[in-house]
């Protein structure tokens, strides 16, 4: 396939996993990445799972200049996967106009770019499961209505949605899956590439590994009073290159013109939720190390539960994830492992 495709925010946690599977299917790349969550080191692990090194550019996406530079240096670029965002719910709390500014302005400049192509052009867009706030119904399903964001950064999502659905509206030439994700976590299973956060780990699961590694001494669980099979909140835990594959998936849907509207959205889970609790207890399971946690206060920004009805990602895109979540949080173990010279050996 000699499809060139942009990936931006492809050296991050998920944009690397998927850069790793769109060369496996033969797609040609381009990472741009302005490396403020991640490092050029990851350019090694994709050589190292694929034996190719794709291009990388180390930009900017605020920059409007910039981007369109790249679009004029690239002009048989004909599909974009959108990764690069700011992505921490508690932190967009506290730094709301940092998170409109990148989310936002990085996504228009890109479609305006796009737009002055004028040429068909396929665009996955990395949204989130954030953009249901808390839903009435679980599992959620797509049909769920959208509401008040509890948080800046599940609100840059869906404006982000909306952006792109108005544009599809008026531009015929472009083409949009948005993914909504529920939670990635794990690592690739050569564990050659994984989540590797800069500063403390605003995720779950890297946040378990990093302090059973001994980087931190406990880990905070924010809430024990909500209505849940623990007390503790409920998320739908994917592994990574499950989630990886369905890019790869919906850009093939968009470049074989299977597409039924020119705007789809898609649920991307397991279908099963797990409590914070249960994910440390599981964690626990399959690394054999004991973690201390202690309960304190609710976190802003939460919402009790949420995991995913992905009926219509399977039957439609054909994807479903295959792996469960003592898969997933092994490989994030052997991951952190490996990044912190933790011998197999070693008694923590």
């Amino acid at each position: 396939m000699s499809s060139k495709i942009l990936v931006t925010g492809g050296l991050g946690y998920i944009g690397s996993h998927t850069s790793v599977e769109l060369i496996q299917q033969g797609f040609e790349i381009i990472i741009v990445d302005d490396l403020s969550n991640s490092n050029t080191d990851v350019l090694e692990g994709i050589n190292k799972i694929t034996g190719i090194t794709p291009k990388f550019v180390n930009l900017d996406l605020r920059n409007k200049s910039d981007v369109n530079r790249l679009f004029e240096n690239h002009q048989d670029l004909n599909g974009i996967i959108h990764f690069a965002a700011s992505k921490a719910v508690g932190e967009s709390v506290e730094r709301p106009l940092d998170y409109y500014e990148n989310n936002l302005s990085c996504l228009i400049y890109l479609l305006q770019a796009i737009e002055n192509k004028g040429q068909e052009f396929s665009f996955i867009f990395s949204s989130s499961c954030t953009v249901y706030g808390q839903a009435d119904e679980l599992p959620i399903t797509e049909q769920e209505p959208i509401k008040k964001a509890q948080s800046p950064y599940g609100n840059t999502k869906q404006i982000g949605e909306e952006i792109l659905f108005d544009n599809t509206r008026s531009n015929e030439l472009l083409k949009v899956i948005s993914l909504r994700y529920f939670n990635p976590i794990g690592g690739h299973p050569s564990i050659k590439i994984g989540e590797l956060p800069k500063g403390k780990p605003q995720n779950l699961v890297p946040f378990i590994t990093q302090t059973a590694a001994g980087l931190h001494e406990i880990i905070n669980v924010f809430g024990d009073d909500y209505p849940t099979r623990d007390g503790t909140c409920v998320r739908d835990y994917i592994h990574v290159v499950d989630l990886a594959k369905a890019h790869v998936v919906g850009l093939k849907r968009m470049m074989a013109d299977e597409q039924i509207e020119n705007f789809e959205v898609f649920n991307l889970g397991t279908g099963k939720g797990n409590t914070v609790l249960e994910v440390i207890k599981a964690f626990e399971k399959v690394s054999g190390v004991s973690l201390n946690y202690k309960i304190v206060d609710r976190r802003v920004g939460d919402i009790v539960a949420a995991f995913a009805d992905t009926t219509k990602a399977n039957k439609t895109l054909g994807w479903e994830a295959k792996s469960d979540l003592e898969e997933a949080l092994k490989t994030a173990w052997e991951w952190e492992k490996k990044i912190r010279n933790i011998k197999p050996n070693i008694s923590l």
